[in-house]
């Protein structure tokens, strides 16, 4: 099982490679392509997870009719793309968003309403998340009273830095930096509390933002399982990791193998890739209530 490779046709654009997505830039707007590409320890693997791209752009278009915020999609039907003559459509069909360009923001806006990853590492150490005091006595994965904003440093490579929220200001002004924590506060508040009522906890996410006009427009991906912590909520329990709904197979696989996480990694297992092609489809429809199309 292989990850997507785009038809040459549209190599002929200008493109810009993340760890999951291809970014196509179309003049004075982008094609986002979602490929089924899988990263661990900061490392895209040999292996790829069918569907996983769709599943990543189908939750993420869900999410930004549901928030009915200001944000970067056009269109995710490729009926309305002008692509060059020859791209196989049948392979973009489902991974693929049209979106407005604008001047990215250089920050991460992370809201935590649960306290695990590098945010649990801090916490042991002294108690606060970028500089935020929480209360004594939490254990890992616990419920914070009231969910947080730590903003981390945007990386091209390896992990992004976290930040405090004062560091951000000296970055991108008082101004911008407040209106970017309440706009992300209470986009995660209010995702948060529908997920909730399908049964899958959203512990944190991730949020990026763009300027379009002069205006912050929501952008990129948006409450994934790739940009966020999904828990199923009927198996939460405070105090140790916690069962997940995306890469956690992956992961658990790895960790059994020996790979040092500095040279090139395994490939997978195809009962891992099922299992966690299952996974991420579980989420889409669990948070959605629809069945995946291209089961």
């Amino acid at each position: 099982m292989s990850t997507v490779v785009l038809e040459t046709s549209l190599e002929s654009l200008p493109v810009r490679r993340g760890k999951v997505r291809d970014i196509y830039d179309l003049g004075d707007q982008l094609l986002m392509v979602s490929t089924d590409r899988i990263s661990a320890y900061d490392w895209v693997l040999p292996s790829g997870i069918p569907d996983k791209g769709r599943v990543l752009t189908q939750i993420s278009a869900f999410w930004f009719d549901r928030l009915d915020v200001p944000n970067h999609l056009l269109a995710t039907t490729l009926d309305s793309i002008d692509l060059p003559a020859g791209t196989d459509r049948e392979q973009l069909e489902g991974r693929s968003m049209l979106v407005r360009k604008c001047e990215v923001v250089p920050i991460e806006c992370v809201v935590r309403g649960y306290l695990d990853g590098s945010g649990w590492k801090e916490y042991q150490q002294s108690e606060t998340v970028c500089g935020i005091k929480l209360p004594r006595g939490l254990t890992q994965c616990s419920q914070i009273d009231e969910p947080i904003f730590t903003p981390a440093t945007k990386e091209d490579e390896g992990h992004d830095i976290n930040i405090s929220f004062e560091r951000m200001v000296e970055i991108i002004g008082q101004e911008r930096a407040e209106e970017l924590r309440s706009r992300s506060l209470d986009i995660y508040q209010r995702g948060a509390e529908y997920a909730r009522g399908r049964g899958i906890i959203i512990a944190d996410t991730k949020f990026e933002w763009g300027l379009f006009d002069g205006e912050l427009i929501l952008i990129d991906e948006v409450l994934t399982p790739d940009s966020s912590r999904f828990w199923p909520s009927d198996q939460y329990e405070p105090g140790h990791g916690q069962p997940s709904f995306d890469k956690q197979f992956v992961r658990d696989w790895l960790s059994t193998t020996g790979w040092d996480k500095n040279s090139s990694p395994p490939a997978l297992p195809d009962d891992i890739i099922a299992k966690t092609r299952e996974k991420y489809i579980e989420a889409f429809e669990q948070l959605t209530g629809s069945n995946f199309a291209w089961k």
